[in-house]
């Protein structure tokens, strides 16, 4: 492993912190703390899946000649997650937790193409993790 995917691999993890302690802190907080967790973890959710599509946008960038579904899904993945964020809770997450399962299945499509296939391994892990999260917060909501 090189020092690129080290520090990829420690970054994403350390950025699983929110997703998990949100999802646990849901189901113990007071009643005036509840939905200012909830809306920790549905907004944080929400920023992640964009980040996931944005990241398209950095490779269509960096083609001569970029396939039109890159820039496409580029921006799907923040509209659903605009739609998750703007649900109750208990639904929005579960929203969020699908999506971030439907980017992991998108990336295993079009990741090898693209030459990215050594992510893989990372993304499901961190893309199992978030989306684990989200539901046990709806769970919880």
């Amino acid at each position: 492993m090189d020092d690129n995917q080290k520090w990829a691999q420690r970054l994403g993890y350390a950025g699983l912190i929110p997703f998990v302690l949100g999802a646990a802190l849901v189901w113990v907080v007071s009643d005036e703390a509840y939905p200012y967790v909830t809306l920790a973890l549905s907004a944080y959710g929400a920023v992640i899946v964009s980040f996931l599509g944005g990241i398209y946008w950095g490779v269509a960038f960096q083609q001569p000649q970029p396939q039109p579904r890159l820039w496409v899904w580029g921006v799907v993945p923040s509209l659903l997650a605009w739609v998750g964020v703007m649900m109750p809770p208990e639904s929005g997450m579960v929203v969020l937790g699908a999506v971030l399962l439907l980017c992991y299945a998108v990336d295993r499509h079009l990741y090898p193409p693209l030459g990215l296939s050594r992510w893989l391994v990372l993304r499901f892990r961190l893309s199992a993790v978030a989306a684990l999260s989200c539901f046990l917060g709806a769970a919880g909501a």
